[in-house]
């Protein structure tokens, strides 16, 4: 069977590298080391040309896009530990491997943490088999909404670039689909949006009934994350007693400002403004704003990450580059928060 390379992803003429299901997509992501831009002296600066300049700052820019892609939170070292564990475990498994369901509500982490995971897996993969050409580590993708059992299995061809045809039924695509993943040695597949299959539906039974197929099929670790998954249908009537008796559960909640001695918001925090790269920027402040942040984030690691990058983007872009109270003030966040932010009592912040 031939093996799918990058360049067959259907998304070619779209920006293929925003896409993580996709093949070229993921292969981008996994090659990105995003690094933190050497701060340059005035000196420096004004020896740079202005086309030199530009993309220094342009470079710093998308470093504060990616932000969090340099911060290795408590949930996502946690993740790698417990998928690597159960990729070592089912090593040798015939049937009935173990899985790995990461759950917790919108915005905690959950798509970072097993994208993480994917990563450091297909990164390690590559350094034990150097040079060996088509083999396919990872693959991931998103359940759609009111997803069918052949909409699933066309989310795995489309990642892996393979055509599906309209008239194409279920079982070639599964077939092919298969084929494939086991020629090129997968060894972890992850599945986001779990949340979103409904085992109660005849189309939702199926989907998930698909899904175990698979599991026994391929010699593959099943990773899943989802909204809340343990309160949905998922872990309900036989086909959750299976999911539930041969997954882990790694839970993703909102980062408490404290944890008995610990201040586990503080020092997500810490980590965020270390990682930033503004000139003006006096080191410490946000962390003395950390009260502040976690009333109006709701210690969401999502909308912190969004009001943080934002912030040193908007401080980059009017030449302030620096963090202030002021500055977080005048960037709205997602509905959610902000809801909950305005029904917050208020408390006085220190100042920065």
């Amino acid at each position: 069977m031939t093996t799918p390379q990058a360049t067959t992803s259907p998304f070619a003429d779209e920006a293929p590298e925003r896409y993580l299901t996709s093949l070229v997509g993921w292969r981008a992501f996994v090659d990105d080391q995003p690094v933190i831009p050497a701060v340059l002296s005035a000196s420096k600066r004004a020896s740079l040309t202005p086309d030199e300049l530009h993309r220094y700052d342009e470079g710093r820019v998308d470093h504060h896009t990616r932000l969090l892609l340099v911060v290795a939170t408590s949930t996502v070292q946690h993740t790698v530990t417990c998928g690597r564990r159960l990729v070592l475990l089912n090593r040798h498994a015939v049937s009935a491997r173990r899985g790995l369901i990461v759950s917790g509500p919108a915005g905690t982490g959950k798509t970072t943490a097993i994208t993480q995971l994917g990563r450091a897996h297909e990164l390690l993969d590559r350094a034990r088999h150097p040079g060996v050409s088509g083999r396919i580590p990872v693959v991931y993708i998103t359940v759609p909404p009111a997803a069918t059992a052949r909409m699933v299995a066309v989310e795995f061809a489309r990642f892996l670039g393979l055509p599906v045809r309209v008239r194409s039924n279920i079982t070639d695509v599964l077939e092919t689909v298969c084929g494939v993943l086991t020629d090129t040695r997968v060894g972890l597949v992850l599945i986001d949006e779990i949340h979103r299959l409904n085992p109660r539906t005849t189309s939702g039974a199926q989907a998930a009934d698909l899904l175990k197929d698979l599991t026994e099929r391929i010699g593959a670790t099943f990773v899943y994350a989802g909204i809340d998954v343990t309160s949905t249908a998922l872990f309900t009537g036989v086909r959750g007693a299976q999911l539930a008796g041969r997954a882990s559960l790694v839970e993703c909640g909102v980062f408490p400002a404290r944890l008995g001695s610990s201040e586990p918001f503080r020092e997500l925090v810490t980590a965020m403004e270390n990682a930033l790269d503004l000139r003006h920027h006096r080191t410490g402040s946000l962390v003395r704003l950390a009260p502040y942040l976690h009333e109006r984030t709701t210690g969401r690691i999502g909308s912190l990450a969004r009001l943080i990058r934002q912030a040193a983007i908007t401080s980059l872009n009017d030449g302030t580059e620096r963090i202030t109270k002021t500055t977080l003030d005048q960037i709205p966040l997602d509905h959610l928060t902000e809801q909950h932010h305005r029904r917050a009592p208020r408390r006085p912040a220190p100042a920065p």
